[in-house]
């Protein structure tokens, strides 16, 4: 087995053996380079020091089919407690957890007794969606983001989701008959010890549901950018159901989502629990069709071509002397910046909106400066680069309806021009 990291030792651990399954069939598939972590970000101004960057190569394993990341990295360091993502700053997230919480309510009949517990619970945002609608609710949150949490009424544990964390939920709220982890499933190192934890806060009865990056989507769309440290695993609903099996739970409804550039949904429970819906055979019948090993080949060779596209493009734009922002500083745009290799030479700025964390600081491995979005229409650069380009069609009318005059780069999955005036 590959040995485990200790978690606060600063350390990383070479991935030896499959993280489900334990075997050493693990296919080498692609490799993003050395990546720095994506929310190391350092004031701007501050003098450039000496930052780590850890190989991000993505394995397959031949036995479970499970995509997982060869090297894992301690999460203090990916996970610091002035970590700046909130998820209440993103429109489609809290749409999303409010359909989530809407499906639960339409699928299992909850009482103002019965418990949530969200792992990763981050400012609370998911969890607002049960406390609103009268149930109880406990949030697992090991950065900062949790205290915000807290403030807003949202009982929170300020901790790392371990057994210890488990617990502690156990002795101050009882077992779960709702347990979510969503966007985090992916992101701890032992999910065997995750899985064990999760049963233990399950009600009998109790549905877990888990949302993850979707393998399949990314394959489709080119999305190597969402390939970086904190997200060790990559699943398909054939590696999940291997997991889950594992511990006696039962996949009993699956769906795909469009968060985070296309997600998978999946309700679990204990074996023979619930019915299986069809949403399960039938995504397993598109993963048997979809996800055959010349698809990796050809995702490899897109990469390649989407890249040298963009290289072309950007040094069209540059022969001409035209400036190019970019909007949108979430966690996928280091990696797009990094692997591209792009500098503030290249792209001026990086825009977020008001209010965001990030502002003021520097993108991971650069000097590329994120300030905050009302420079977009107050400069007028000829170009706004979209790095949260799965939401572009969101978000080209709305950057243009807010006076915004110059033309959108789309870089993946394939980069395209976009003018809207």
């Amino acid at each position: 087995m590959t040995k485990r990291l200790a978690a606060g030792t600063g350390g990383t651990v070479v991935v030896e053996t499959c993280q489900v399954c334990d075997s050493k069939e693990l296919e080498p598939i692609f490799f993003a380079g050395y990546l720095p972590p994506v929310n190391e970000m350092p004031a701007i101004g501050t003098q450039p020091h000496e930052q780590p960057a850890y190989p991000a190569q993505v394995l397959q394993c031949r036995r479970c089919q499970l995509v997982q990341l060869g090297l894992v990295v301690d999460p203090a360091i990916l996970f610091p407690p002035s970590y700046p993502y909130t998820s209440g700053t993103t429109r489609i997230l809290r749409e999303n957890f409010a359909e989530m919480y809407a499906e639960v309510r339409s699928l299992f009949p909850l009482s103002p007794q019965d418990l949530a517990v969200d792992i990763g619970s981050n400012d609370g945002t998911l969890l607002s969606n049960f406390h609103q609608g009268g149930h109880r609710v406990h949030g697992i949150e090991p950065t900062n983001a949790g205290h915000l949490a807290n403030a807003a009424g949202i009982q929170t544990l300020i901790s790392f989701f371990n057994r210890q964390a488990t617990q502690t939920v156990l002795r101050e709220s009882g077992r779960a008959k709702v347990v979510t982890a969503t966007n985090v499933f992916a992101h701890i190192e032992d999910v065997h010890e995750i899985v064990a934890c999760i049963q233990e806060l399950l009600t009998d009865d109790g549905i877990f549901i888990s949302e993850s990056h979707y393998w399949l989507a990314l394959l489709e769309t080119l999305q190597y950018d969402t390939i970086y440290h904190e997200h060790l695993r990559y699943y398909s609903l054939t590696a999940l159901k291997y997991l889950l099996e594992k511990h006696g739970l039962e996949v009993f409804r699956a769906k795909r989502i469009p968060t985070h550039g296309g997600s998978i949904r999946v309700y679990a429970a204990r074996t023979g629990t619930h019915p299986v819906h069809e949403s399960v055979r039938a995504l397993l019948a598109l993963e048997e069709r979809q996800l055959a090993p010349e698809r990796i080949g050809e995702f490899r060779k897109g990469v390649v071509a989407s890249k040298l596209e963009l290289y072309a493009l950007l040094r069209d734009i540059h022969a001409r002397g035209e400036r190019i922002y970019a909007i949108g500083a979430p966690s996928r745009a280091s990696t797009l910046i990094n692997y591209l290799g792009l500098d503030e030479g290249i792209l001026d700025c990086v825009l977020e909106i008001k209010g965001s964390y990030k502002i003021g600081k520097y993108i991971p491995g650069t000097l590329i400066p994120v300030l905050e979005e009302s420079k977009l229409f107050a400069d007028q650069p000829h170009y706004a680069m979209l790095l949260s380009w799965h939401i572009a069609d969101e978000l080209i009318p709305k950057l243009a309806s807010r006076g915004y005059q110059g033309s959108f780069i789309v870089p993946l999955p394939q980069p395209r021009i976009v003018k809207v005036h």
